[in-house]
């Protein structure tokens, strides 16, 4: 359940667990593809006056393009995240803590990881760390091997 009543925080730390379905609409307008559902666990707990820290662990699978070449590449996504809510007025100015409202009464962490989840997925994924590329003449693979055109004479 990654939507927590504070209410029970009252008598401890609660565990968060769920699963996003790759077509939750939580998604849409990311630049995005799933390739499998998104696993999410963790526990939140209350910190001081107005305050809770959720600490968590966000698994999943997207599916990209290769910056050079453009063939598709599947990457993994598996990350540790810690978040702050609070309804402190003094810390609305910390970009690290997220505005709670002094009335809520519950915290969804879906919005919250879909967030982190674009933060984990890397802004130019590489099929392989040596790719190749494309031919900048004829676009081919040169990761298949060289693709014939005539190296240019810079002399």
């Amino acid at each position: 359940m990654l939507r927590v009543d504070l209410r029970d925080l009252k008598h401890g730390p609660v565990a968060t667990t769920g699963t996003l379905a790759r077509d939750d609409r939580v998604f849409e307008g990311l630049d995005l593809s799933l390739a499998a559902p998104v696993q999410v666990d963790g526990r939140i707990q209350a910190s001081g006056a107005g305050g809770y820290f959720w600490k968590g662990h966000v698994r999943g699978q997207v599916q990209a393009q290769c910056r050079r070449c453009l063939s598709d590449v599947a990457l993994s996504v598996d990350t540790d995240v810690g978040l702050m809510f609070s309804s402190d007025p003094d810390l609305q100015d910390d970009p690290s803590v997220h505005e709670l409202p002094p009335s809520a009464t519950q915290i969804d962490l879906t919005e919250f990881v879909r967030e982190e989840l674009a933060l984990a997925v890397p802004g130019y994924p590489l099929c392989r760390p040596d790719c190749a590329g494309l031919c900048p003449r004829c676009g081919a693979d040169l990761n298949a091997g060289p693709c014939g055109c005539a190296v240019p004479d810079h002399g």
